[in-house]
């Protein structure tokens, strides 16, 4: 048997997506180290995913056609393409965000936040959504 990839995968980013939420709930109530530590997590499931989805891709060249019809073929190209653009576009932000919590530099850190969390957000249950309409939802 082969490793499951897209499930692993499917499931290092409901793992982020629940670390950012509980992360995010942390700072609002002031438990700094909790959010650390849910930012952290959260940030080591997505690179793990990374990592696994370029292996799962540079293995097998895998391109797994949409099967849907009708009104749910824009709504799931719709979702693929936001979520592979912010995909790209998260790293950096990531970083950068990331980065000015190392310096202690809060204020730039809490403003770049504000733009980071919620596209991180999307980015990893959309990768969710994406695994569901590939492998469970519209599987022929």
């Amino acid at each position: 048997m082969a490793f499951p990839f897209p499930e692993v995968n499917a499931s290092l980013n409901a793992c982020s997506a629940v670390c950012l939420t509980c992360g995010y709930a942390f700072v609002r109530a002031k438990r700094i180290q909790a959010h650390r530590v849910c930012m952290g997590l959260a940030l080591l499931f997505s690179i793990v995913f990374l990592g696994f989805y370029l292996v799962y891709h540079y293995q097998t060249g895998a391109r797994t056609p949409f099967k849907g019809e009708g009104f749910w073929r824009p709504v799931y190209y719709t979702l693929l393409i936001s979520h592979v653009i912010l995909a790209v576009v998260i790293v950096p932000l990531v970083v950068q965000t990331l980065r000015l919590a190392l310096k202690g530099d809060f204020v730039r850190h809490r403003a770049w936040a504000r733009i980071t969390f919620p596209l991180w957000y999307y980015v990893s249950v959309t990768g969710v959504l994406v695994y569901a309409f590939l492998y469970r939802w519209f599987v022929a």
